[in-house]
Protein backbone atom coordinates (compact mmCIF):
# COMPACT_ATOMS: atom_id res chain seq x y z
CA UNK A 1 0.00 0.00 0.00
CA UNK A 2 1.36 3.36 -0.69
CA UNK A 3 2.34 5.36 2.08
CA UNK A 4 0.09 8.25 2.94
CA UNK A 5 -0.43 11.10 5.68
CA UNK A 6 -3.51 11.85 6.91
CA UNK A 7 -4.28 15.63 7.86
CA UNK A 8 -6.87 15.84 10.21
CA UNK A 9 -8.59 19.28 11.57
CA UNK A 10 -9.14 19.09 15.27
CA UNK A 11 -11.20 20.90 17.31
CA UNK A 12 -10.92 24.99 17.77
CA UNK A 13 -12.42 24.68 20.88
CA UNK A 14 -15.61 22.94 21.47
CA UNK A 15 -14.46 19.00 21.52
CA UNK A 16 -17.65 18.13 20.09
CA UNK A 17 -16.51 19.43 16.88
CA UNK A 18 -14.18 16.60 15.61
CA UNK A 19 -15.77 14.73 12.98
CA UNK A 20 -16.47 10.89 12.99
CA UNK A 21 -13.99 10.23 10.19
CA UNK A 22 -11.67 12.10 12.22
CA UNK A 23 -12.26 10.16 15.13
CA UNK A 24 -12.14 6.74 12.49
CA UNK A 25 -8.90 8.00 11.46
CA UNK A 26 -7.06 8.51 14.76
CA UNK A 27 -7.96 5.46 16.15
CA UNK A 28 -6.24 3.60 13.18
CA UNK A 29 -3.37 5.27 12.41
CA UNK A 30 -0.03 4.12 13.85
CA UNK A 31 1.19 7.42 14.90
CA UNK A 32 -0.34 11.00 15.97
CA UNK A 33 2.22 13.87 14.85
CA UNK A 34 1.56 16.54 17.56
CA UNK A 35 2.36 20.57 18.34
CA UNK A 36 1.79 19.74 22.31
CA UNK A 37 1.06 16.05 23.43
CA UNK A 38 -0.37 17.22 26.12
CA UNK A 39 -2.93 19.11 24.82
CA UNK A 40 -3.66 16.35 22.25
CA UNK A 41 -4.05 13.99 24.87
CA UNK A 42 -7.04 15.50 26.40
CA UNK A 43 -8.70 15.37 22.72
CA UNK A 44 -7.76 11.99 22.52
CA UNK A 45 -9.27 10.81 26.29
CA UNK A 46 -11.92 12.68 25.39
CA UNK A 47 -12.70 10.10 22.59
CA UNK A 48 -11.30 6.89 24.53
CA UNK A 49 -8.29 7.20 21.21
CA UNK A 50 -4.72 5.15 22.30
CA UNK A 51 -2.84 5.86 19.57
CA UNK A 52 0.99 6.92 19.91
CA UNK A 53 1.83 10.77 20.50
CA UNK A 54 4.91 12.36 18.97
CA UNK A 55 5.73 15.91 18.60
CA UNK A 56 6.02 18.23 16.12
CA UNK A 57 6.31 21.67 15.85
CA UNK A 58 8.12 24.90 14.92
CA UNK A 59 11.04 24.50 16.05
CA UNK A 60 11.81 20.47 15.71
CA UNK A 61 10.09 20.34 12.14
CA UNK A 62 12.98 19.46 10.15
CA UNK A 63 14.30 16.82 11.98
CA UNK A 64 10.85 15.23 12.48
CA UNK A 65 9.92 15.58 9.32
CA UNK A 66 12.67 13.03 8.19
CA UNK A 67 11.61 11.24 10.48
CA UNK A 68 7.82 10.92 9.50
CA UNK A 69 8.64 10.34 6.02
CA UNK A 70 10.61 7.84 7.15
CA UNK A 71 7.76 6.07 8.85
CA UNK A 72 5.38 6.36 6.27
CA UNK A 73 8.04 4.47 3.77
CA UNK A 74 8.80 2.22 6.43
CA UNK A 75 4.45 1.08 5.90
CA UNK A 76 3.65 3.19 9.15
CA UNK A 77 0.42 4.87 9.14
CA UNK A 78 0.63 8.81 10.30
CA UNK A 79 -1.50 11.32 11.15
CA UNK A 80 -0.99 15.14 11.64
CA UNK A 81 -2.54 17.26 13.90
CA UNK A 82 -2.34 20.91 15.37
CA UNK A 83 -3.45 22.06 18.81
CA UNK A 84 -6.75 23.32 17.40
CA UNK A 85 -8.34 23.50 13.47
CA UNK A 86 -6.74 22.26 10.28
CA UNK A 87 -3.02 21.47 10.28
CA UNK A 88 -0.57 23.53 8.26
CA UNK A 89 -2.55 26.69 8.33
CA UNK A 90 -0.57 29.26 10.23
CA UNK A 91 1.60 26.50 11.61
CA UNK A 92 4.44 24.13 11.20
CA UNK A 93 2.40 21.55 9.35
CA UNK A 94 2.81 23.06 5.43
CA UNK A 95 6.34 21.91 5.98
CA UNK A 96 5.79 18.44 6.79
CA UNK A 97 2.78 18.39 3.86
CA UNK A 98 5.33 19.59 1.46
CA UNK A 99 8.11 17.20 2.29
CA UNK A 100 6.05 14.32 2.21
CA UNK A 101 4.65 15.30 -1.28
CA UNK A 102 8.22 15.99 -2.64
CA UNK A 103 8.91 12.51 -1.13
CA UNK A 104 6.35 10.82 -2.92
CA UNK A 105 3.89 9.83 -0.10
CA UNK A 106 0.25 10.28 -0.47
CA UNK A 107 -1.41 12.98 1.79
CA UNK A 108 -5.32 12.76 2.38
CA UNK A 109 -7.60 16.11 4.33
CA UNK A 110 -9.58 14.99 6.98
CA UNK A 111 -11.77 18.11 7.29
CA UNK A 112 -13.12 19.80 10.04
CA UNK A 113 -12.96 22.78 11.85
CA UNK A 114 -10.80 25.84 10.84
CA UNK A 115 -10.76 29.75 12.88
CA UNK A 116 -10.52 31.85 10.14
CA UNK A 117 -13.69 29.68 8.11
CA UNK A 118 -15.74 29.75 11.16
CA UNK A 119 -15.28 33.65 11.65
CA UNK A 120 -15.49 34.51 8.69
CA UNK A 121 -19.37 32.64 8.49
CA UNK A 122 -20.25 34.58 11.57
CA UNK A 123 -18.81 38.35 10.49
CA UNK A 124 -21.62 39.71 8.45
CA UNK A 125 -18.92 40.38 6.11
CA UNK A 126 -18.58 39.21 2.23
CA UNK A 127 -17.60 36.20 1.68
CA UNK A 128 -17.55 35.94 -2.45
CA UNK A 129 -13.72 37.11 -1.86
CA UNK A 130 -11.62 36.86 1.20
CA UNK A 131 -7.58 36.88 2.03
CA UNK A 132 -6.57 35.30 4.54
CA UNK A 133 -3.39 36.72 5.78
CA UNK A 134 -2.29 34.85 9.39
CA UNK A 135 -0.55 36.89 11.90
CA UNK A 136 0.63 40.23 11.82
CA UNK A 137 4.06 40.85 12.04
CA UNK A 138 5.57 41.18 15.79
CA UNK A 139 7.30 44.23 14.78
CA UNK A 140 5.73 47.31 15.00
CA UNK A 141 7.76 48.91 11.79
CA UNK A 142 7.11 45.45 9.62
CA UNK A 143 3.28 45.22 11.11
CA UNK A 144 2.64 48.98 9.43
CA UNK A 145 4.48 48.29 6.11
CA UNK A 146 1.70 45.17 5.98
CA UNK A 147 -1.12 46.78 6.77
CA UNK A 148 -0.30 49.04 4.00
CA UNK A 149 -0.09 47.00 1.85
CA UNK A 150 -3.31 45.76 2.32
CA UNK A 151 -4.93 49.19 2.38
CA UNK A 152 -5.70 48.76 -1.19
CA UNK A 153 -7.32 44.76 -0.85
CA UNK A 154 -10.65 44.41 -2.31
CA UNK A 155 -11.72 41.38 -0.48
CA UNK A 156 -12.69 40.70 3.01
CA UNK A 157 -9.56 40.39 5.38
CA UNK A 158 -8.69 37.67 7.76
CA UNK A 159 -6.34 37.88 10.43
CA UNK A 160 -5.24 35.85 12.86
CA UNK A 161 -3.91 37.76 16.54
CA UNK A 162 -2.52 36.71 20.12
CA UNK A 163 -3.54 38.18 23.32
CA UNK A 164 -0.44 39.93 23.95
CA UNK A 165 -0.41 41.82 20.76
CA UNK A 166 -4.16 42.32 19.95
CA UNK A 167 -3.85 46.14 21.61
CA UNK A 168 -1.16 47.21 19.19
CA UNK A 169 -2.12 45.51 16.33
CA UNK A 170 -5.88 47.18 16.36
CA UNK A 171 -3.82 50.63 17.64
CA UNK A 172 -1.87 50.21 13.98
CA UNK A 173 -4.73 49.12 12.41
CA UNK A 174 -6.29 52.24 13.14
CA UNK A 175 -3.70 54.58 12.57
CA UNK A 176 -2.57 53.21 9.07
CA UNK A 177 -6.58 52.21 7.95
CA UNK A 178 -8.51 54.90 9.74
CA UNK A 179 -10.78 54.34 12.23
CA UNK A 180 -12.39 51.56 9.99
CA UNK A 181 -15.52 48.80 11.09
CA UNK A 182 -14.02 45.61 11.99
CA UNK A 183 -15.13 42.13 13.57
CA UNK A 184 -13.61 40.70 16.30
CA UNK A 185 -14.12 37.10 16.98
CA UNK A 186 -12.63 35.83 20.22
CA UNK A 187 -12.59 32.17 21.60
CA UNK A 188 -14.85 30.70 18.68
CA UNK A 189 -16.86 27.62 20.07
CA UNK A 190 -15.53 28.16 23.42
CA UNK A 191 -17.84 28.26 26.52
CA UNK A 192 -16.76 32.75 26.70
CA UNK A 193 -17.05 33.06 23.16
CA UNK A 194 -17.42 36.70 21.65
CA UNK A 195 -17.96 38.38 18.44
CA UNK A 196 -17.78 42.10 18.58
CA UNK A 197 -18.99 44.34 15.51
CA UNK A 198 -17.46 47.82 15.58
CA UNK A 199 -15.23 50.54 15.13
CA UNK A 200 -11.60 50.02 15.95
CA UNK A 201 -11.22 52.82 18.01
CA UNK A 202 -14.46 51.09 20.22
CA UNK A 203 -12.61 47.82 20.61
CA UNK A 204 -9.17 49.62 21.69
CA UNK A 205 -11.28 51.25 24.36
CA UNK A 206 -12.70 47.38 25.35
CA UNK A 207 -9.99 46.20 25.70
CA UNK A 208 -8.44 49.07 28.02
CA UNK A 209 -10.51 47.89 30.44
CA UNK A 210 -10.62 44.47 29.54
CA UNK A 211 -7.89 41.92 29.62
CA UNK A 212 -7.55 40.41 26.45
CA UNK A 213 -7.51 36.46 26.66
CA UNK A 214 -7.88 33.84 24.13
CA UNK A 215 -7.28 33.76 20.57
CA UNK A 216 -8.73 36.39 18.15
CA UNK A 217 -9.79 36.31 14.69
CA UNK A 218 -9.74 40.16 13.18
CA UNK A 219 -11.51 40.93 9.85
CA UNK A 220 -12.56 43.65 7.59
CA UNK A 221 -14.00 44.60 4.29
CA UNK A 222 -12.57 48.21 3.25
CA UNK A 223 -15.02 48.21 0.29
CA UNK A 224 -17.71 48.48 2.29
CA UNK A 225 -16.56 50.82 4.78
CA UNK A 226 -18.06 53.81 2.84
CA UNK A 227 -21.74 52.09 3.34
CA UNK A 228 -21.46 51.62 6.50
CA UNK A 229 -23.08 54.51 9.07
CA UNK A 230 -21.54 55.45 12.29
Amino acid sequence: MAAVLYIVATPIGNLKDLTLRAIETLKSVDVIACEDTRHTKILLNAYDIQTSLISYFEHNKIKRAKEIIQMLHSGKRVALVSDAGTPGISDPGYRLVHDAIASGVGVVAIPGASAAITALAVSGLATDRFSFEGFLPPKTQARRKKLKALSKEERTIILYESPHRIARSLYDIEDVLGDIFIVCARELTKKFEEIRRERVSVLLKHFTVEKPQGEFVLLFDLRSQKRISA
